[in-house]
Order: C-alpha cells, then structure tokens, then sequence
C-alpha cells in the first residue's frame, strides 16, 4: 500500500481559518492540501492541538481493511493525538450496502489508531470533493451537509499566492515527474554510461575544477531553457551524470532561492522526466526541494517518492523525506540553499542573485 503523505506545517506559515468541527470545510480544503482533488481514497487528517497536522491518503480497495493498520503506523511517526477520517467515494456514499462496508473499514481503522493512542473523532464519507457535493457520518450519526467551495478555501487561497498549482487528479501531479518520451530516454541511456565511465576515470585528476565546469554547464542550460531551447540528449546525458556529484548537486540547491527558480525547476522536471534510471533520482531530488522550499509540499512528495522508488537508498531523498512527512518548515529547510551559496563560491562560480520563489514545474 502506497500512502502519500502532505504536512500542512511544510506547506504554509499559517493554519487554515476554520474550525475542525465544520466537515464541509474540512473536505473543501483537501485538494489544497494534497495538491489534487482526491477521489475513491481514504484521507486520514492528523489533528494535535486542535491543529491540522500530516494528511495521509491511500487507495480505497477491497484489500485496504487488511494493511490499514499500516496507516494508522505511518500517522502514529508524528504522536498525534487524535484524526479524522474522509472517505471519497462517488459510487458509494449513497449506498446503504457500502456504507456498511466503509463502517467496518472504519471500525479497523479506529482500532489500529487506537493501538498507536491516537483518537478518531469521526469519519466522513462524501460523494466528489467540489462545490455540491455532500458529506455525511459514516456511523450513522444523522450528521451531513455539503461541502464548501473548494476554490474559496483559505489554503486553496494561500496556494495561489504561493504560486502552488492545484490539479484535477493525482495523475496529473504525477505526470510533471513521470518518464515521458520512451525513445529519448532510450536515446539518452545510450550514450549516458560512456559519459559515466569518462566522470569515473577524471575524478581523481579535475576535482574541484570539474565540478566547476559541471556547475557553470547546468546554469547554461536554465538560461537556454529559459529561451525556449530544451537540451539535446547528448547534453541530458552529461548533465545528469554531473548531478551524481554531490557538490555539484548541493551546490545547485542554491537555484532554488535564486532569481531563476523557477527556470532552474523546469529544467529538473525536464531532466527527470527524460534520464533513465539511476539517473533521474537526482534530478528528482533537486526538484523535490526546489518545490518544498517555495511551501508546494505535494510536488515535493511524489518527487521524493519516486527518487526513493529509484533509489531507495538515496541518502539526501531520504532527508528531505523524512523532513517533509514531520512537518520542517520551508524557510528551515532553505538553509541547504545557503549552502549552495557558499559552496559557489568556493568553486568560483557566479549563481543568479536570491530572490523569491519561481514557478512550479509543469
């Protein structure tokens, strides 16, 4: 069982302007919060001081009542004291028979919550998350209404601001870091291990000088990016090999705080989307923390989830995972971008200036 995971601390400075006891508003937040308008999944909503903390989602699936414990073990990595639970299901909520069904999912779910000490205040079932639908207690408890205006809702507000795109699926979230055209991937993979086994033997003899040259390379391709000009396989293939070196890599982390973040996002979405494996899971993670540093944790997430798909072993993925999922705030983890500031200029290399945030990939 896959569960994605989004902590509201990670995404924004500020808590969401209603109260937890207002379902309809609660549902109407999510697609904010998760980056998409979710649907056939249960939503899990951790809530400590009556505050929203990780939001968790999986699949809804017959096979789901037997590995729900494995979410209740996922919350529980934050110690919150109680959640709340959403259903989406569209062929189900007015069903008398699924709604049994979901009861019993739900009564599971309490109790693998339970063993982990953690409360579940109540659990909704709604038929679509969008302005018209309707939500009701899958306990039977009378209680139901519709939900608000997702597009009104105070994050989906702050994620405009923040300049965080909101999709229609989570396909579509998926798609700005999903392989893209097999032949240039193939095309690329061809050449890449010669340009590999070149950076091998060289290593020991350029050093720092290198990775200058590796550096001052990836800027050129932001700003031909930028122009509308898209890198060459032959130029994919080196470039992601020199994103294997992580001096290279870090120090490129200081893009992400730079006047061209949003260039430099693109051309990691870019590179990630057309390198093979293994060497797409850097490109994944730059772009991963080029996403969390500007609050757009949801792009972060399936970046990092597929770095770590790549690479289950990569040590900084697993770092900016961790951080992510507990809830680090964006202006604590832009700290690796100030030692990306310092590291350029130990190499000798001009970065573009800081600035704010860019736009996100895709």
């Amino acid at each position: 069982m896959t569960v994605g995971i989004v902590n509201v601390a990670a995404m924004t400075t500020k808590q969401p302007e209603f109260t937890l006891n207002r379902p309809g508003a609660l549902i109407a937040a999510l697609p904010a919060i998760l980056g998409f308008v979710p649907e056939k999944s249960l939503i899990l909503v951790s809530v400590d001081g009556g505050e929203l903390g990780s939001v968790l989602r999986v699949d809804l699936s017959e096979e789901l009542a037997g590995t729900v414990g494995h979410l209740a073990d996922v919350a529980a990595a934050a110690a919150p004291a109680a959640a709340i639970a959403v259903i989406v299901d569209a062929d189900g909520a007015c069903c008398p028979v699924c709604n049994d069904q979901h009861r019993r999912l739900v009564d599971t779910l309490a109790a693998e919550l339970s063993r982990n000490d953690i409360v579940l205040l109540g659990t909704h079932l709604v038929d679509r998350v969008a302005l018209g639908g309707r939500w009701h207690c899958v306990d039977g408890c009378g209680a139901g209404g519709p939900v608000e205006d997702p597009e009104a809702s105070p994050l989906a507000a702050a994620a405009v601001l923040e300049g965080r795109r909101l999709y229609p699926r989570r396909a579509d979230l998926q798609a700005v870091i999903a392989p893209g055209d097999a032949e240039r991937t193939a095309a690329v993979a061809a050449v890449i291990g010669d340009y590999a086994a070149d950076r091998a033997a060289a290593v020991d003899t350029e050093g720092t000088a290198r990775a200058r040259r590796d550096v001052e390379a990836v800027l050129e391709a932001v700003v031909a990016l930028a122009a509308g000009q898209r890198p060459a396989d032959a130029e994919l293939a080196r470039l992601g090999c020199s994103l294997t070196d992580v001096l290279v890599r870090d120090t490129l982390c200081a893009l992400a705080i730079g006047e061209h973040a949003g260039d430099a996002e693109m051309l990691w979405a870019v590179m990630a989307r057309a390198l093979p494996a293994p060497w797409r899971a850097d490109a994944l993670v730059l772009l991963a923390f080029s996403a969390y540093a500007r609050g757009d944790g949801p792009l972060a997430g399936v970046s990092l989830e597929a770095a770590l798909r790549c690479v289950p072993g990569h040590r900084m993925a697993g770092l900016l995972d961790t951080a992510l999922q507990s809830g680090l705030r964006p202006d604590r983890i832009r700290g690796l971008a100030d030692t990306g500031f310092r590291l350029a200029s130990q190499l000798g290399v001009q970065l573009p200036q800081r600035q704010g945030f860019g736009q996100r990939a895709g």
